[in-house]
């Protein structure tokens, strides 16, 4: 039987990093992967969806040339192209994570891992053991009971991707990041769509300045917006689909060619062994204290199959940390506070810390600042002014509590307020922070002197 120090179960963004670290530090480590290393991030998530949507993005400059005082006539798209590029940037990267592997030493194991109690995991009828193991599943699309997928009318994100064909229009159901990304994508290649959201505001984690901003901006794009609403059945039996949405004002009947369900995402827990090890779960998620040990000695689980935030970066944050915490390096718990999110529909979302209605009820004294990127210089002059920058500070000593961002590239100006939050820099510091111009990240700092009536440029 081979033995090792760590096996790591799954290759996604948590497993592979976890695998990679694990190797740096002087472990002998394996992983065990049953589709493709990089797990659903690089194969069937975060990567190629941004492949898809930069192709968008570049068609919808093309269609809006004119806005530039250029001229390009007979522009159109390729679809299954498009698709295309995305699966080659998807494989590219899979393959860099191959290379990752062999550079650091680690064993793939490819097949179906099974835990056994023992310290030991079952890879299609071969045993491996290790003196710890991190599981690191991940999950997948979420199904309703009420809305089934089938794979070709009704369709989850890894279909949404790779369609052989455009559809004429498409009900995209759920509002979170998955969906909203995708309505972008597929309105902006001409699709007809709507988007079905339960709640009142799209992106409802969001901000509600934040949410209103989207809601206008994806209305402006040509989607239609049904917030309050619900999907209650589906009928496949003709052509189209007939979805049949629960409204305020009562039940309306949609039709469209594909259904998305965006409902969010299930844990992969099942047959992977946990029962016969004894390891505790509880709504779907594995039990774990802050070094992400499960309650059996040995075992450890990372990512979306424990109660944390879903995100790629959060995966791998957890997985470094929790093989530091095996090799005995000094370590600190996550500080889950403090975890940006992103989502890169057209204008982009990124948020950190608290809104403005959580820190109210937290009972904090706020001092709340906003600046429209339409007073942004680089933004009049790269013509994406939709969005703005709001901050919340605590008035009494001058912590950032919360930024909330929506607008062109935002997702890449986040983490000046996650690393401001970490080292604990107040409002005057940020203010004092020269931030070059012109820049679209200089409206952080505007948004700072806004909330302490400084703002120059408003």
């Amino acid at each position: 039987m081979s033995k090792y120090d760590v096996i790591v179960l799954g290759s996604g963004p948590g497993g592979y990093v976890t695998a990679i670290r694990a190797s740096q530090l002087g472990l002998k480590t394996a992983v065990v992967e049953k589709e493709n290393l990089g797990g659903v991030c690089l194969n069937w998530g975060c990567i190629p969806t941004k492949a898809l949507l930069k192709s968008a993005q570049v068609f919808d400059y093309l269609n809006h040339a004119e806005d530039y005082g250029l001229s390009v006539t007979g522009a159109d798209k390729d679809f299954t192209k498009v698709v295309k590029r995305s699966r080659n940037v998807a494989e590219g990267m899979s393959k860099g994570v191959q290379f990752l592997m062999k550079k650091n030493k680690i064993d793939v194991i490819n097949g179906f891992g099974k835990l056994k109690p023992g310290k030991k995991v079952d890879v299609d009828g071969t045993e491996y053991s290790a003196d710890h193991i991190v599981i690191a599943t991940g999950a997948r699309s979420r199904e309703l009971p009420n809305l089934p997928q089938d794979g070709k009318k009704v369709i989850g994100y890894r279909e949404a991707m790779t369609l052989e064909k455009q559809p004429k229009s498409m009900i995209v159901v759920g509002s979170g990041a998955i969906g909203v990304e995708f309505a972008h994508f597929y309105n902006t290649m001409g699709t007809e769509v709507t988007i079905v959201e339960y709640l009142p505001n799209l992106v409802p984690v969001e901000d509600i300045d934040v949410s209103k901003q989207f809601e206008k901006s994806f209305k402006k794009a040509g989607i239609k917006v049904m917030t309050s609403s619900s999907v209650e059945s589906v009928d496949t039996s003709g052509d189209t689909v007939k979805a049949t949405v629960k409204t305020k004002k009562g039940e309306e009947i949609l039709e469209a060619d594909v259904v998305l369900s965006a409902v969010g995402i299930a844990t992969n827990l099942e047959g992977i062994g946990l029962e016969d090890v004894g390891i505790v779960t509880d709504k779907g998620k594995v039990m774990v204290n802050e070094w992400y040990q499960t309650n059996m000695p040995g075992y450890y689980a990372i990512g979306d199959i424990t109660p944390g935030p879903a995100l790629a970066h959060v995966a791998s944050a957890e997985g470094i940390l929790c093989v530091e915490k095996i090799a005995g390096e000094h370590c600190e718990p996550i500080d889950y506070g403090n975890i940006p999110g992103c989502t890169y529909a057209t204008p982009e979302i990124a948020s950190v810390g608290m809104t403005e209605a959580q820190a109210k009820e937290a009972g904090y004294e706020l001092k709340v600042g906003k600046f429209p990127f339409s007073a942004s210089g680089k933004a009049s002059a790269a013509g994406t002014k939709d969005g703005f920058v709001k901050v919340i500070f605590d008035a009494k000593y001058g912590e950032w509590l919360g930024c909330h961002m929506i607008g062109a590239g935002v997702t890449d100006m986040i983490a000046e307020a996650v690393l401001g939050r970490k080292l604990e820099t107040t409002g005057h510091e940020v203010l004092k922070t020269i931030h070059p111009h012109p820049t679209m990240s200089e409206a952080v700092m505007e948004a700072v002197a806004d909330a302490y009536d400084e703002v120059i440029h408003l």
